[in-house]
C-alpha cells in the first residue's frame, strides 16, 4: 500500500496553487495525499468555491475519493482512482476561474490513455488568475513544443461576478514530454495587443489599446498589431456581466512567446489597464528573459515530468515558482537548480524523470 504523502498547505506562498498542484500530481502519480493548513496564510483560509471546483474536477475525471471536500475546509485527503472520464461538462460555478481548474487538469490529461474533449463553464477572465487567452496563446503553444497538444476555444467569456463563460478544451496525450531550453532572448519578432470588452462603451476598449500602444512605442520603439474584440452586451455569445481586459503577446525570433495582461475593474481608468500590461511587458523585454513569470511557474511540473534536462530564464523569480518547485520535489526524485533571487530575473534547470503513462 502506497504511503500517504503529508503536505502542509501553508508552505511557501500558501495559496490555492499548492492545493491544485498537489492534487494534479497525486492523481497523475497515483499517490494518496493529505493536505492540511489549506490557504492558511490567507485572510479567509480554507477551501473557497474555486478551489473546491479544481479538486472536484480532478477527482471526477480520475475517480478519486476525497474526504473533507467542502467550502471552508482546511484539510482534505485525496485518494487517487484509476478511472478516466475524458468527455463531458465541468461547471466550476459562478465566476470560478476556468484557467485555474485547467491548471490542475492539464498535467493529468497529458498522460491519459486517449484524447480528452471537455466543456468548462465559469470565469474566463478573473482577478488573481491568468486569463484564458494566456492559456491559449502562451501555455498551450509552449506545451506543443514539448509534444503535448492542447486546443482551447472560447465560446463565451465569463466575468465577475456571474461567470458563465464557456470554454471548449481538447487535448492529445503524450507518451513522454520533451524537455525545453528557454534561455535565449534574440530579439522581438512581433508584438500583438489583444483587447476585449463587453457591455461597456466602445471608447473603453479604444483607450486601453491606445495607452498600451503608446507606452510600448515610447519605451521600446515598437508598433504593435492591435486586435480589439468588442461586444455591446446584446450578442447571443456576450458575457453575462460587463468586463474588459488586455493581453500583450511578444514573439521572439526563436518563436518563444511571452505575455503580460491586465484586467479592468470598477473604478479603474481604462488607461491604467493598458499601462499596467505594457509596463509589465517592457520589464520583461528589458530583463532580456524569454519566459514570463507566470509561464516559469506553470512549467515547473512539466519540466519535472519531461525526459531530459529542461532549463529556462525568466524576468522574475516569484514565490509561486519557488513554492511549486518545493512541492514538486516532494513528489518526484528531482532537484531543481535555481539561479537568481526572489523578485529578480533568474531561472531554473532540472533533470526530468521521463514520466510515462501508467497502465
Amino acid at each position: 500500500m502506497v504511503k500517504t504523502l503529508e503536505i502542509d498547505g501553508s508552505m511557501g506562498e500558501g495559496g490555492g496553487q499548492v492545493l491544485r498542484t498537489a492534487v494534479a500530481l497525486s492523481a497523475l502519480l497515483r499517490r494518496p495525499i493529505r493536505v492540511f493548513n489549506i490557504r492558511a496564510k490567507r485572510s479567509n483560509p480554507g477551501l473557497r468555491p474555486q478551489h473546491f471546483a479544481a479538486v472536484n474536477a480532478v477527482a471526477r475525471l480520475t475517480g478519486a475519493r476525497v474526504d473533507g471536500l467542502e467550502v471552508g475546509s482546511r484539510q482534505i485527503v485525496f485518494a487517487p482512482g484509476e478511472a478516466e472520464v475524458l468527455e463531458g461538462v465541468l461547471d466550476v460555478g459562478t465566476a470560478g476561474s476556468v484557467p485555474l481548474v485547467l491548471q490542475a487538469l492539464m498535467p493529468v490529461l497529458a498522460f491519459s490513455s486517449r484524447g480528452a474533449s471537455l466543456t468548462l463553464k465559469g470565469g474566463t477572465n478573473n482577478p488573481r488568475a491568468p486569463p484564458i487567452d494566456y492559456v491559449k496563446e502562451v501555455l498551450a503553444k509552449t506545451l506543443a513544443e514539448m509534444g503535448y497538444l492542447v486546443e482551447i476555444a472560447v465560446e463565451r467569456r465569463g466575468f465577475y461576478p456571474r461567470g458563465g463563460g464557456i470554454v471548449r478544451f481538447s487535448s492529445r496525450p503524450v507518451r513522454v514530454l520533451k524537455p525545453f531550453n528557454l534561455t535565449l532572448f534574440p530579439g522581438l519578432r512581433s508584438v500583438r495587443v489583444l483587447v476585449y470588452s463587453s457591455g461597456l462603451p466602445r471608447q473603453v476598449a479604444d483607450r486601453i489599446a491606445r495607452s498600451a500602444s503608446q507606452e510600448l512605442s515610447r519605451r521600446l520603439g515598437v508598433e504593435p498589431r492591435v486586435e480589439v474584440e468588442f461586444m455591446t452586451g446584446g450578442e447571443s455569445n456576450a458575457p453575462l456581466d460587463p468586463g474588459c481586459g488586455i493581453l500583450i503577446l511578444g514573439t521572439l525570433e526563436n518563436n518563444i512567446v511571452f505575455a503580460s495582461s491586465s484586467l479592468g475593474e470598477k473604478g479603474k481608468p481604462s488607461e491604467r489597464v493598458g499601462l499596467e500590461a505594457a509596463s509589465e511587458f517592457v520589464k520583461q523585454v528589458e530583463a532580456r528573459a524569454p519566459v514570463d513569470k507566470n509561464l516559469a511557474d506553470q512549467l515547473v511540473v512539466y519540466a519535472a515530468l519531461a525526459e531530459g534536462v529542461s532549463r529556462l530564464r525568466t524576468c522574475e523569480i516569484t514565490l509561486h515558482t519557488l513554492t511549486t518547485i518545493r512541492l514538486v520535489e516532494l513528489f518526484l526524485p528531482v532537484r531543481f537548480s535555481v539561479e537568481g533571487s526572489l523578485g529578480s530575473p533568474g531561472g531554473y534547470t532540472v533533470q526530468g524523470v521521463g514520466f510515462q503513462r501508467q497502465a
